[in-house]
């Protein structure tokens, strides 16, 4: 029964590994498509974020303060954020 049960478990454990794997690659390749100003945010959000992330909250907190450090522009920020939350998605996916 024990090693029913880690058989279990451990497939359990490789296809989480491997769909959270995809969702990663899936949201990489999604961000390599983004103009400069959308991978800045990307790259900024990404580490962060899990299942409960609001994504929303994160991606405009996080663009506020990119605007105010001079890293993006204020004009493209909105459509820039939008497009980085596209991608971001996926990692939550």
């Amino acid at each position: 029964m024990i090693r029913f049960t880690t058989a279990v478990l451990s497939a359990s454990l490789a296809f989480t590994a491997t769909a959270t794997l995809a969702d990663k690659q899936a949201a990489d390749q999604c961000a390599a498509g983004l103009s400069a100003d959308s991978k800045v945010i990307y790259d900024d959000v990404a580490p962060g974020v899990t299942a409960d992330t609001d994504l929303r909250s994160v991606v405009t907190e996080r663009t506020k303060a990119l605007v105010t450090d001079g890293k993006i522009k204020m004009g493209d920020a909105r459509s820039s954020a939008e497009a980085a939350g596209e991608c971001l998605v996926k990692l939550k996916s």
